[in-house]
């Protein structure tokens, strides 16, 4: 009987340590944005299904600075594949020549686990404004100088860049309001705060299909499925095309074993066709990938837009 008992208290006690353990794993995706925003809304939908399958995870937003606090933090994390960066040009490339230190360094602390989404630029503004597209817009910005404010989730995001490299090529300038996400921005552009903002379909959708703002442009070669009425910049005869990728990374350390179980639980997830329909009834186009595919599309981009930003001579930021 009191071989039994031990046996018994023996398997009580594993068990307990196992659910100890298995507690202890739990996945940090850590979005660079606030809450509410396009990327969030789809890393939640992303991070609710890896629950589903058996993973436990919780979205953590650490917004401010054009992603650098967010970096930073996972940088600095332990090396276990369970602190996740949503990465993106902004914090991979981007900073590097807005700011004039990183406390991270882009290439040298992450190491690339999967692409997970990617969707076009585009510019959005209130219906009450008195140009209706991006055409029109350009002439009201030629006619009234400095008279349009706009905004972005942050200054090295692309939906920053791209517009001003528009601007650039066509000669006018508005007047940048960065703001730490989209959600704030677009609350901001509702409020009459700002005229305009470069953003993706996400986070502005309900207010589209609502009647309170308007896509003036979409920086791609089609229409988006979501807004079919909105024209591209390439109808109103500009040739710009930018396009917001998302991925996860991790810090550099981080075991290829770990890396790898990441990376095809995400994949798996982001095949699903039930996924992949939630994703795109908010604007957002799933992609996965390998890391060395993510690897390459990050030195792509970077060499793409980083001569651009430089380009530009922007005064450098502090954090």
């Amino acid at each position: 009987m009191g071989y039994r008992k031990f046996l018994a208290g023996m398997v009580l006690g594993l068990v307990a340590l196992l659910g100890s353990v298995q507690a202890q794993q739990v996945t940090r995706i850590v979005v660079p944005f606030a809450a509410g925003g396009g990327t969030d809304l789809y890393v939640r939908i992303l991070a609710a299904e890896l629950t589903k399958a058996g993973m436990q995870v919780i979205v953590e937003n650490k917004p401010g600075a054009s992603g650098i606090i967010a970096a930073d933090y996972v940088a600095r994390s332990k090396p276990d594949g369970l602190t996740v960066l949503v990465s993106s040009l902004g914090t991979l490339a981007s900073n590097t020549a807005l700011y004039d230190k990183l406390p991270y360094n882009p290439v040298k602390d992450f190491a690339p686990v999967t692409e997970i989404a990617y969707q076009p630029a585009i510019i959005v503004g209130r219906t009450d404004l008195p140009y209706k597209n991006i055409k029109e817009m350009v002439a009201y910005a030629k006619a009234n100088p400095g008279k349009i404010n706009r905004g972005s989730p942050g200054a090295a995001i692309l939906t920053n860049l791209a517009p001003l490299s528009f601007e650039k090529t066509v000669g006018i300038s508005t007047t940048h309001i960065p703001f730490n996400g989209d959600s704030p921005a677009v609350a901001a552009l509702l409020g009459g705060q700002i005229d305009i903002h470069g953003t993706s379909i996400t986070g502005s959708l309900p207010y589209v299909r609502s009647g309170k703002l308007r896509v003036l442009g979409v920086m791609d070669k089609r229409r988006l499925a979501q807004v079919p009425e909105a024209p591209t910049f390439k109808e109103l005869g500009y040739d710009v095309e930018a396009t917001l990728w998302y991925a996860f990374s991790v810090p550099a350390a981080t075991p290829k074993d770990a890396i790898d179980r990441l990376n095809k639980a995400v994949n798996k997830v982001i095949a699903d066709p039930e996924f992949v329909a939630k994703a795109r009834a908010i604007g957002m186009e799933p992609r996965g990938g390998t890391p060395e595919e993510l690897a390459k599309l990050t030195r792509d981009e970077t060499d793409r837009w980083l001569p651009l930003l430089r380009s530009l001579n922007l005064p450098k930021q502090q954090q």
